[in-house]
């Protein structure tokens, strides 16, 4: 039975964990990201719901990439798709190399979950390929109204998981976004140009962004998995 109510954020401990227990039904998740909340799912314990007191942002005016990733870029010829391949994104997302080594937080019931969220036309996938074609890297997230919370990226090729992160943002700027969520603030991100913002100020953030138009309504079918080749933003809507 989908999740109802969650409790209100001031509720939530100092590390953010808010409530315990619940389902991954598509209007739970529905519920949580329009409040700020995510899963956050530990073995050994129930399903845990986090809304953090600081969250990390990914303000598009603050986007920068660094000289030397700019400069590995360029020689390295990915192409990108968009919602072409949602499956094998998270999937990867899961297996990625660190995750190995310390756990994954991405749990076949969070993939089965994210999948039917995908369905549902909430979850996106951006894809990074190779220039045989082959999948390279990528990174999902949730998005809701003019609202994105990139969840995780993964590589198989050097720069990829990064190229793709790049691209995301030429998308999502192209279709009138000014941010993204990155829930923690990771070096990577940090290198980006990601920063901590109070929970108060990332609500208001976010509140405002989901009354936006949809980020992921492109303009016809075909731009669905369409191919795109990085030197430039994706066409606009048209």
């Amino acid at each position: 039975m989908a999740i109802l109510k969650f409790p209100p954020l001031k509720n939530a401990s100092p590390e953010g964990l808010l409530a315990i227990g619940g389902d991954l039904e598509t209007e739970s998740l529905q519920l949580a990201y329009s409040n700020g909340i995510f899963p956050w799912p530990t073995e050994g314990y129930p399903l845990l719901w986090f809304a953090p007191p600081e969250r990390a942002i990914l303000r598009f005016e603050d986007f920068k990439i660094p000289r030397r990733l700019r400069q590995e870029l360029k020689r390295l010829k990915f192409t990108f798709t968009v919602d072409e391949n949602f499956g094998a994104v998270i999937r990867n997302c899961a297996a990625g190399l660190t995750r190995q080594s310390i756990g994954t937080w991405i749990t076949p019931e969070i993939i089965a979950a994210y999948e039917a969220f995908h369905r549902a036309g909430y979850a996106h996938s951006f894809e990074c390929y190779n220039a045989s074609g082959e999948l390279a890297g990528g990174m999902y997230g949730v998005s809701l109204g003019g609202m994105f919370a990139g969840e995780s990226m993964f590589f198989l090729e050097s720069g990829a998981s990064k190229a793709a992160l790049i691209f995301a943002v030429e998308f999502l700027r192209e279709r009138g976004a000014t941010w993204m969520d990155v829930q923690q603030l990771t070096p990577l991100l940090k290198s980006f140009g990601a920063k901590l913002e109070k929970r108060e100020v990332f609500m208001k953030m976010l509140k405002k962004a989901i009354q936006g138009p949809g980020l992921f309504k492109l303009s016809s079918p075909r731009r669905r998995g369409s191919r795109f080749d990085g030197s430039g933003p994706p066409p606009s809507r048209g």
